[in-house]
């Protein structure tokens, strides 16, 4: 009996055909806390952030939050955000010894993603389809971690505030961008970690750029999922662009949950491809 079991930066809150759960992270902004789950209002987050002159923060599950999502299953697929940003995924490998320590007979898979939002969606789509079609666990995991290896990640961000006041990227880079239309493209380390890549002003650039470094990276017309925030629109034109060139790719539109919305900001687009 499996099941699937992932962080709220996956964007994903249900999924069907498969057991699965969300493990919410916290916003925490000033003395309020918002909780990544289906109840939350992001365009309150927004407007909470915008608002507040203060510190923000982020705050991952704890062991505890995954023990409860594991429930009394056989195996279960965990999937975190890159450790590079959180903390999410120690936690869960904490929450995972303990479970199998007091069940012997239960194993726990952990991915760390090394990447966020779509990133994690692709991982979880790939683990369901393994699932569906019968593999047994070990062989599953080795599917998708190699399946893993092939996905790459870009970030299309007009600020990088957020990012800079948690650690997550310097804050000298994050000087000056969203000024005048600039935004930033930015990809994964190998640690999981964001690097800045590339600049361009205004969207149309922007995701053009994008586009050429999707290309670049090894993109023939796979499976792509796109995430925005409050950005449909240009998530569509780079759906467009994608289609114009690859009239048969698999691509898919998502709305950034609080996590991923609270670290790329109003008016981003985060794009996870496979080769």
């Amino acid at each position: 009996m499996f099941k699937i079991v992932s962080d709220s930066s996956s964007n994903l809150l249900s999924l069907e055909g498969v057991s699965f759960a969300s493990v919410p992270l916290h916003i925490l902004v000033g003395e309020q806390s918002f909780v990544d789950d289906e109840t939350l209002d992001v365009n309150a987050m927004f407007d909470a952030l915008s608002s507040y002159n203060g510190p923000s923060s982020t705050s991952c599950p704890s062991p505890n939050d995954w023990l409860n999502a594991f429930e009394s299953f056989e195996t279960v697929f965990c999937v975190t955000i890159s450790s590079g940003l959180s903390g999410s995924y120690s936690s869960a490998c904490a929450a995972k010894q303990m479970y199998e320590e007091a069940h012997p007979d239960r194993k726990v898979y952990i991915f760390d993603s090394l990447s966020a939002g779509p990133g994690l969606a692709l991982i979880i789509y790939k683990i369901k389809e393994c699932i569906q079609k019968g593999f047994p666990a070990q062989e599953i995991y080795e599917k998708v971690s190699a399946y893993q290896r092939t996905l790459h990640i870009y970030y299309a961000l007009s600020s990088l505030d957020n990012l800079a006041k948690n650690g997550r990227v310097n804050p000298l880079v994050a000087k000056g961008i969203g000024a005048l239309g600039i935004r930033v493209i930015g990809t994964a380390t190998e640690e999981g970690k964001i690097k800045p890549i590339d600049k361009a002003r205004g969207d149309k650039k922007t995701m053009q750029k994008v586009f050429a470094h999707m290309k670049a990276n090894g993109y023939q017309g796979g499976r792509v999922i796109i995430s925005h925030s409050d950005y449909f629109s240009v998530a569509q034109s780079l759906e467009t662009l994608i289609l114009d060139t690859y009239p048969d790719a698999d691509i898919s539109i998502q709305e950034n949950t609080g996590l991923c919305g609270y670290y790329a900001e109003q008016h981003s687009v985060i794009v996870s491809f496979e080769e």
